[in-house]
Protein backbone atom coordinates (compact mmCIF):
# COMPACT_ATOMS: atom_id res chain seq x y z
CA UNK A 1 0.00 0.00 0.00
CA UNK A 2 1.28 3.45 -0.90
CA UNK A 3 2.07 5.93 1.87
CA UNK A 4 -0.67 8.31 0.66
CA UNK A 5 -3.10 5.64 -0.52
CA UNK A 6 -6.02 7.18 1.38
CA UNK A 7 -5.01 10.85 1.36
CA UNK A 8 -8.07 13.06 1.42
CA UNK A 9 -10.33 10.22 2.59
CA UNK A 10 -12.14 9.94 5.90
CA UNK A 11 -12.48 6.64 7.74
CA UNK A 12 -14.39 5.31 10.72
CA UNK A 13 -13.05 2.33 12.66
CA UNK A 14 -15.14 0.65 15.34
CA UNK A 15 -13.46 -1.13 18.22
CA UNK A 16 -10.63 1.34 17.62
CA UNK A 17 -9.32 1.50 21.18
CA UNK A 18 -7.19 -1.64 21.12
CA UNK A 19 -6.10 -4.68 19.16
CA UNK A 20 -6.82 -4.87 15.44
CA UNK A 21 -8.97 -1.73 15.52
CA UNK A 22 -6.19 0.33 17.08
CA UNK A 23 -3.58 -0.94 14.63
CA UNK A 24 -5.88 -0.44 11.65
CA UNK A 25 -6.68 3.12 12.72
CA UNK A 26 -3.00 4.01 13.03
CA UNK A 27 -2.32 2.41 9.65
CA UNK A 28 -5.14 4.32 7.95
CA UNK A 29 -3.88 7.60 9.41
CA UNK A 30 -0.37 6.81 8.20
CA UNK A 31 -1.84 6.29 4.72
CA UNK A 32 -3.30 9.80 4.80
CA UNK A 33 -6.87 9.21 6.02
CA UNK A 34 -8.59 11.36 8.63
CA UNK A 35 -9.75 8.69 11.09
CA UNK A 36 -12.75 8.52 13.38
CA UNK A 37 -12.07 6.27 16.37
CA UNK A 38 -15.15 4.61 17.86
CA UNK A 39 -15.18 2.40 20.95
CA UNK A 40 -16.46 2.26 24.54
CA UNK A 41 -13.31 3.24 26.42
CA UNK A 42 -12.44 6.94 26.47
CA UNK A 43 -8.96 6.32 27.87
CA UNK A 44 -8.04 3.84 25.14
CA UNK A 45 -9.42 6.08 22.41
CA UNK A 46 -7.48 9.06 23.74
CA UNK A 47 -4.26 7.04 23.63
CA UNK A 48 -4.84 6.00 20.01
CA UNK A 49 -5.73 9.55 18.99
CA UNK A 50 -2.58 10.86 20.70
CA UNK A 51 -0.45 8.27 18.92
CA UNK A 52 -1.90 9.23 15.54
CA UNK A 53 -1.36 12.93 16.24
CA UNK A 54 2.23 12.35 17.32
CA UNK A 55 2.84 10.57 14.02
CA UNK A 56 1.47 13.52 12.05
CA UNK A 57 -1.99 12.13 11.41
CA UNK A 58 -5.52 13.30 12.14
CA UNK A 59 -8.12 11.58 14.31
CA UNK A 60 -11.31 12.27 16.20
CA UNK A 61 -12.73 10.31 19.13
CA UNK A 62 -16.30 9.01 19.24
CA UNK A 63 -17.24 7.12 22.40
CA UNK A 64 -20.18 4.70 22.15
CA UNK A 65 -21.36 1.30 23.28
CA UNK A 66 -22.68 -0.38 20.15
CA UNK A 67 -24.86 -2.75 22.15
CA UNK A 68 -27.11 0.27 22.78
CA UNK A 69 -28.97 1.38 19.61
CA UNK A 70 -29.40 4.90 21.00
CA UNK A 71 -25.65 5.25 21.48
CA UNK A 72 -25.03 3.92 17.98
CA UNK A 73 -27.32 6.56 16.49
CA UNK A 74 -25.69 9.26 18.62
CA UNK A 75 -22.27 8.12 17.41
CA UNK A 76 -23.40 8.47 13.80
CA UNK A 77 -24.57 12.03 14.45
CA UNK A 78 -21.32 12.92 16.22
CA UNK A 79 -19.18 11.37 13.50
CA UNK A 80 -20.95 13.24 10.71
CA UNK A 81 -20.65 16.48 12.65
CA UNK A 82 -16.86 16.22 12.73
CA UNK A 83 -16.33 14.22 9.52
CA UNK A 84 -19.04 15.24 7.02
CA UNK A 85 -18.22 12.27 4.80
CA UNK A 86 -17.05 8.76 5.59
CA UNK A 87 -15.31 7.05 2.70
CA UNK A 88 -13.94 4.01 4.54
CA UNK A 89 -15.86 2.04 7.16
CA UNK A 90 -14.10 -0.67 9.14
CA UNK A 91 -16.65 -2.62 11.19
CA UNK A 92 -14.26 -4.21 13.66
CA UNK A 93 -16.04 -4.01 17.02
CA UNK A 94 -17.32 -7.36 18.29
CA UNK A 95 -18.02 -9.31 21.45
CA UNK A 96 -17.33 -13.00 21.97
CA UNK A 97 -19.80 -13.42 24.84
CA UNK A 98 -22.06 -15.05 25.87
CA UNK A 99 -19.88 -18.14 26.23
CA UNK A 100 -20.95 -21.57 27.40
CA UNK A 101 -23.60 -24.14 26.47
CA UNK A 102 -26.46 -22.88 24.34
CA UNK A 103 -29.01 -24.03 26.93
CA UNK A 104 -27.29 -21.84 29.52
CA UNK A 105 -27.26 -18.74 27.30
CA UNK A 106 -29.38 -15.83 28.49
CA UNK A 107 -31.44 -14.58 25.52
CA UNK A 108 -30.86 -11.00 26.70
CA UNK A 109 -27.10 -11.50 26.36
CA UNK A 110 -27.57 -13.07 22.94
CA UNK A 111 -29.58 -10.07 21.78
CA UNK A 112 -26.81 -7.73 22.91
CA UNK A 113 -24.21 -9.78 21.06
CA UNK A 114 -26.30 -9.68 17.90
CA UNK A 115 -26.70 -5.92 18.35
CA UNK A 116 -22.94 -5.36 18.48
CA UNK A 117 -21.74 -7.96 15.99
CA UNK A 118 -24.44 -7.57 13.34
CA UNK A 119 -27.12 -4.90 13.83
CA UNK A 120 -24.66 -2.08 14.59
CA UNK A 121 -22.67 -3.05 11.49
CA UNK A 122 -25.75 -2.69 9.30
CA UNK A 123 -26.85 0.51 11.07
CA UNK A 124 -23.47 2.17 10.52
CA UNK A 125 -23.34 0.95 6.93
CA UNK A 126 -26.78 2.39 6.20
CA UNK A 127 -25.72 5.72 7.68
CA UNK A 128 -22.57 6.20 5.61
CA UNK A 129 -23.35 4.27 2.43
CA UNK A 130 -25.48 6.97 0.76
CA UNK A 131 -22.55 9.39 0.78
CA UNK A 132 -20.22 6.76 -0.65
CA UNK A 133 -22.68 6.04 -3.45
CA UNK A 134 -23.09 9.73 -4.20
CA UNK A 135 -19.33 10.14 -4.50
CA UNK A 136 -18.93 6.87 -6.43
CA UNK A 137 -16.22 5.59 -4.09
CA UNK A 138 -16.25 3.73 -0.81
CA UNK A 139 -14.63 0.90 1.11
CA UNK A 140 -16.49 -1.20 3.68
CA UNK A 141 -14.65 -3.98 5.49
CA UNK A 142 -16.36 -6.18 8.06
CA UNK A 143 -13.99 -8.01 10.39
CA UNK A 144 -15.14 -11.61 10.69
CA UNK A 145 -13.46 -14.77 11.96
CA UNK A 146 -11.93 -17.89 10.49
CA UNK A 147 -14.26 -19.91 12.71
CA UNK A 148 -17.00 -19.37 10.11
CA UNK A 149 -15.27 -21.99 7.97
CA UNK A 150 -15.44 -24.57 10.80
CA UNK A 151 -18.29 -23.65 13.14
CA UNK A 152 -18.07 -26.96 15.00
CA UNK A 153 -14.54 -26.13 16.19
CA UNK A 154 -15.65 -23.53 18.72
CA UNK A 155 -18.20 -25.31 20.89
CA UNK A 156 -19.30 -22.99 23.66
CA UNK A 157 -19.23 -19.86 21.50
CA UNK A 158 -22.45 -20.29 19.56
CA UNK A 159 -23.38 -16.60 19.71
CA UNK A 160 -20.04 -15.53 18.26
CA UNK A 161 -20.08 -18.17 15.53
CA UNK A 162 -23.63 -17.42 14.42
CA UNK A 163 -23.12 -13.64 14.32
CA UNK A 164 -19.88 -13.88 12.35
CA UNK A 165 -21.50 -16.33 9.91
CA UNK A 166 -24.40 -13.94 9.39
CA UNK A 167 -21.96 -11.05 8.98
CA UNK A 168 -20.22 -12.78 6.09
CA UNK A 169 -23.54 -13.56 4.39
CA UNK A 170 -24.57 -9.91 4.76
CA UNK A 171 -21.22 -8.79 3.34
CA UNK A 172 -21.36 -10.91 0.20
CA UNK A 173 -25.00 -10.08 -0.44
CA UNK A 174 -24.45 -6.33 -0.03
CA UNK A 175 -21.43 -6.45 -2.32
CA UNK A 176 -23.60 -8.02 -5.03
CA UNK A 177 -26.23 -5.34 -4.49
CA UNK A 178 -23.62 -2.60 -4.91
CA UNK A 179 -21.77 -4.08 -7.88
CA UNK A 180 -20.38 -1.45 -10.31
CA UNK A 181 -21.18 1.37 -7.85
CA UNK A 182 -17.59 2.14 -6.88
CA UNK A 183 -18.26 0.97 -3.31
CA UNK A 184 -16.58 -2.29 -2.35
CA UNK A 185 -17.73 -4.51 0.51
CA UNK A 186 -15.59 -7.32 1.87
CA UNK A 187 -15.17 -9.42 5.00
CA UNK A 188 -11.83 -10.06 6.66
CA UNK A 189 -10.78 -13.09 8.66
CA UNK A 190 -7.91 -11.68 10.74
CA UNK A 191 -6.26 -14.91 11.86
CA UNK A 192 -5.44 -15.91 15.44
CA UNK A 193 -4.44 -12.56 16.94
CA UNK A 194 -3.08 -11.75 20.39
CA UNK A 195 -5.96 -9.53 21.52
CA UNK A 196 -7.94 -8.74 24.67
CA UNK A 197 -10.71 -11.01 23.38
CA UNK A 198 -8.34 -13.96 23.38
CA UNK A 199 -7.26 -13.05 26.90
CA UNK A 200 -10.86 -12.79 28.05
CA UNK A 201 -11.59 -16.34 26.90
CA UNK A 202 -8.48 -17.70 28.62
CA UNK A 203 -9.56 -16.06 31.88
CA UNK A 204 -12.99 -17.69 31.96
CA UNK A 205 -13.52 -20.70 34.27
CA UNK A 206 -13.39 -23.92 32.22
CA UNK A 207 -16.47 -25.23 34.00
CA UNK A 208 -18.44 -22.17 32.85
CA UNK A 209 -17.49 -22.03 29.18
CA UNK A 210 -16.48 -25.65 28.57
CA UNK A 211 -13.12 -27.32 29.00
CA UNK A 212 -12.51 -27.74 25.26
CA UNK A 213 -13.05 -24.06 24.46
CA UNK A 214 -10.87 -22.95 27.37
CA UNK A 215 -8.07 -25.36 26.44
CA UNK A 216 -8.14 -24.32 22.78
CA UNK A 217 -7.29 -20.71 23.63
CA UNK A 218 -4.86 -21.46 26.44
CA UNK A 219 -2.90 -23.87 24.25
CA UNK A 220 -2.69 -21.54 21.24
CA UNK A 221 -1.37 -18.77 23.47
CA UNK A 222 1.16 -21.07 25.13
CA UNK A 223 2.33 -22.33 21.75
CA UNK A 224 3.19 -18.79 20.65
CA UNK A 225 1.20 -19.09 17.45
CA UNK A 226 -0.80 -15.87 17.85
CA UNK A 227 0.09 -13.02 15.52
CA UNK A 228 0.22 -9.36 16.53
CA UNK A 229 -2.64 -6.93 15.85
CA UNK A 230 -0.22 -4.89 13.74
CA UNK A 231 0.51 -7.86 11.48
CA UNK A 232 -3.17 -8.57 10.96
CA UNK A 233 -4.03 -4.90 10.41
CA UNK A 234 -1.30 -4.53 7.79
CA UNK A 235 -2.80 -7.40 5.82
CA UNK A 236 -6.28 -5.87 6.04
CA UNK A 237 -5.01 -2.52 4.77
CA UNK A 238 -3.29 -4.15 1.81
CA UNK A 239 -6.55 -5.82 0.87
CA UNK A 240 -8.49 -2.58 1.38
CA UNK A 241 -6.48 -0.77 -1.27
CA UNK A 242 -7.66 -3.23 -3.94
CA UNK A 243 -10.76 -3.07 -6.14
CA UNK A 244 -12.02 -6.47 -4.95
CA UNK A 245 -15.56 -6.73 -3.68
CA UNK A 246 -17.67 -9.57 -2.29
CA UNK A 247 -14.58 -11.40 -1.06
CA UNK A 248 -13.82 -13.13 2.22
CA UNK A 249 -10.26 -11.98 2.77
CA UNK A 250 -7.82 -13.88 4.98
CA UNK A 251 -4.72 -12.62 6.73
CA UNK A 252 -1.59 -12.92 4.60
CA UNK A 253 -0.05 -16.35 4.91
CA UNK A 254 -3.24 -18.08 6.04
Amino acid sequence: MNANEFAGKSALVTGAGRGIGRATSIGLAAAGAHVGLLARSSDELSEVAATITQQGGNAIVVRADLSDPAQTEAAITETLRDLPSIDILINNAAVVWPLGPTLATDPADLRKAIEVNLIAVITLTRAFLPGMLERGWGRIANVSSGIVASPEAMIGANAYVLTKSALEAHTVNLAAELAESGVTVNAYRPGSVDTAMQGYIREQPPEAIGQALHDRFVESYAAGTLISPETSAASLLEHLASLETGHIWSVAGA
